[in-house]
């Protein structure tokens, strides 16, 4: 079913380019609208410096988009995109040491995120009725009875360079403008109240520089991983603060890898050798020592715009009818928790979902779309304030009061230990707290099982009596391990290092 003749994105990125992919099939043509020049090839760009750093597709959005775009998967591993399983393809140094290395369910697809965006770009091209314009600046919407429960957006106004002022006619408009957006700003000029916002800014910085891997022939021996995550200290006496800082040596397209260090409420190094001098400090030898066997590609990126914000147009009087809001223009995460692709593209598709069973986009269709969205954003949110809101730097609506983050500070470590020993030893629990990473289930739920808290609960009693089966805790100074762990395989029952 078509619902009009034309519908607006504002903004060619992850986000507007998955709702470009999601509306194409319920209008007669669909125009993208990106203040940028976009590159041809896997290039950065000045309206995504988030770009120069890591990007995890979660399982969810990497479904999500291959829903919205058939083949994506398959088109993103072609173009060099790696597909890896974390438990044995990366070293992952926990509170106590190297975890052990062992097999699991949970695969994921590494790559650069200008490299998603190409291939995304290459994907929305392909639809006949799509059309991107670049180099536009978005200057306002047009709206009719303003904050009245008639109230409409009936199109845009942008300029180019070329072509001066223009206005867009629009059925449905997309705001995917990024956390800048300008929308609820717009909105309030014509009429509608301050759209509320919940917020918490956790003071997160990180900074990245790409290298250019050796090959695989000139690799030490000892190096069988290909991604090296490093997890910040649990130590509270006296340590340099790059033990602080959450480690990550990332592997992308092309043989070449992102190395990145961020912090909370941390200064972090900006200038080359002030990275490569904190990378010595940081809590193994490996990460500095693997750096130095590479070529860097780049100078240091940092960014410090990782607060969490979440627009709440749901909670409008009468919510505006004629746009919707997707990835970060609506909801924007902490960059450290990988949220922000799968929310992006989650709710590009749950957009579709909603069109499909659509009769008509009356001011019903757009309440209820906000309330299936807000369900569905209630899972990546609560994840990033169950770490950022146990953080005494943090601000924002959404910071505790002292005793209650105090509380929360003094739980979530030993949650999250219990948690990943439990998985380490039983399938179940691993399998869940993938869901959980993956964004396919939230914390509360997977709590619900009474197997997975039958789990922790025989991990716990195990770990107690020293019958743990997985060995842990390898010396973080030496070289991760790489005996493979998994029950039954060759070698498991070999014991390297100083486990626990």
């Amino acid at each position: 079913m078509r619902f009009g003749r034309t519908a607006v994105v504002l903004g060619g990125s992850v986000a507007g380019l998955c709702a470009a992919g999601a509306v194409a099939p319920y209008f007669d043509r669909v125009l993208v609208l990106e203040r940028d020049e976009l590159p041809a090839d896997a290039e950065h760009r000045r309206g995504v410096p988030q770009s120069k750093h890591p990007h995890f597709l979660l399982n969810s959005g990497r479904r999500a988009i291959g829903e919205l775009f058939a083949g994506f998967e398959d088109d993103l591993i072609a173009a060099g995109g790696l597909h890896l399983m974390p438990s044995m393809d990366a070293a992952y140094l926990e509170a106590s040491g190297w975890s052990s290395r062992k097999r699991s369910s949970m695969t994921m697809v590494y790559s650069s995120r200008i490299l998603i965006e190409r291939v995304l770009r290459d994907e929305v091209r392909q639809l006949s009725n799509v059309t991107i314009r670049e180099g536009v600046s978005v200057r306002g919407v047009d709206v009719v009875a303003g904050g009245t429960a008639e109230g409409r957006v009936t199109g845009v106004s942008f300029s180019t360079a070329t072509a001066g002022n223009e206005q867009m006619d629009a059925d449905l408009v997309v705001d995917a403008m990024g956390r800048g957006s300008s929308i609820s700003d717009w909105l309030v000029a014509a009429g509608w109240p301050e759209t509320p916002a919940m917020t918490l800014d956790a003071k997160v910085t990180y900074t990245s520089r790409w290298y250019e891997l050796p090959a695989p022939e000139d690799r030490p021996e000892p190096w069988w991983w290909q991604h090296l995550v490093i997890m910040p200290t649990q130590d509270k006496g006296e340590h340099p603060e790059e033990h602080e800082f959450l480690v990550n040596f990332f592997p992308i397209e092309g043989g070449r890898t992102i190395a990145c260090m961020g912090s909370w409420g941390i200064d972090m190094p900006r200038t080359t050798e002030d990275f490569v001098a904190s990378a010595e400090r940081v809590r193994t030898p490996l990460f500095a020592a693997a750096m130095a066997r590479c070529e860097p590609l780049s100078d240091v990126h940092l960014t410090r715009s990782t607060g969490n914000k979440w627009r709440r147009y749901d909670l409008l009087p009468h919510a505006p009818a004629g746009i919707v809001s997707i990835g970060d223009a609506i909801c924007a995460f902490n960059p450290f928790y990988a949220q922000g692709i799968s929310s992006a593209a989650g709710s590009a598709l749950l957009l579709r979902e909603a069109l499909r069973s659509a009769t008509q986009l009356d001011q019903r269709f757009f309440t209820r779309f906000l309330v299936e969205q807000r369900a569905a954003l209630r899972v990546p949110w609560g994840m990033a304030m169950a770490r950022d809101r146990g953080y005494e730097c943090a601000t924002g609506t959404e910071v505790l009061p002292a005793w209650r983050r105090k509380i929360l500070a003094s739980m979530t470590w030993p949650a999250f230990n219990l948690i990943i020993g439990a998985a380490r030893e039983d399938p179940v629990v691993d399998e869940h707290f993938a869901r959980v990473f993956n964004l396919d289930e939230s914390m509360a739920d997977m709590m619900k099982s009474p197997r997975v808290l039958a789990g922790l609960l025989r991990y716990k009693v195990n770990a107690a009596l020293g019958r743990n089966r997985v060995p842990f805790g390898f010396d973080p100074t030496q070289d991760p391990p790489g005996t493979d762990w998994t029950p039954g395989a060759v070698g498991a029952d070999a014991a390297l290092g100083t486990p626990r």
